[in-house]
């Protein structure tokens, strides 16, 4: 079981974040590689204009094939992005539920992926060949 932080602890996770977050933003890159994320075997999203941030490509909102997408009540919150916001992806009536998230506000620094999309949980995101 996780026990909460410490003040002591958090204090040294917030000067942490203030210290990372300008490096995690060096880290941002475009991909001008065509990527696309698979699951069930059905493309959910395709493009070349994908963000990379700490190892997730997001995929900028025009090229997620809505029809595998439906709203999720799930939301999350990241220090420097902001709060997620989740969509479950069903392909073929099978539920992969929370599997694609994005930020419809973010903060200044995550500004570039506002409204963009990223996976997990098995959907296979891969350079197009």
């Amino acid at each position: 079981m996780l026990k909460p932080f410490s003040r002591k602890e958090l204090e040294v996770q917030s000067l942490f974040f203030v210290i990372s977050v300008p490096l995690i933003r060096l880290q941002q890159k475009t991909f001008r590689l065509m990527k696309k994320a698979i699951w069930n075997g059905e493309v959910l999203a395709e493009s070349d204009q994908t963000v990379n941030i700490e190892g997730n490509a997001y995929f900028p909102p025009e090229s997620i094939n809505e029809a595998y997408f439906e709203k999720s009540d799930t939301t999350t919150k990241c220090p420097w992005k902001g709060t997620a916001h989740y969509y479950n992806v069903v392909v073929d009536g099978e539920k992969n539920k929370d599997a694609a998230w994005y930020y419809p506000e973010v903060s200044e620094l995550a500004k570039s992926i506002k409204g963009y999309v990223a996976f997990w949980k098995g959907v296979d995101v891969k350079d197009k060949k």
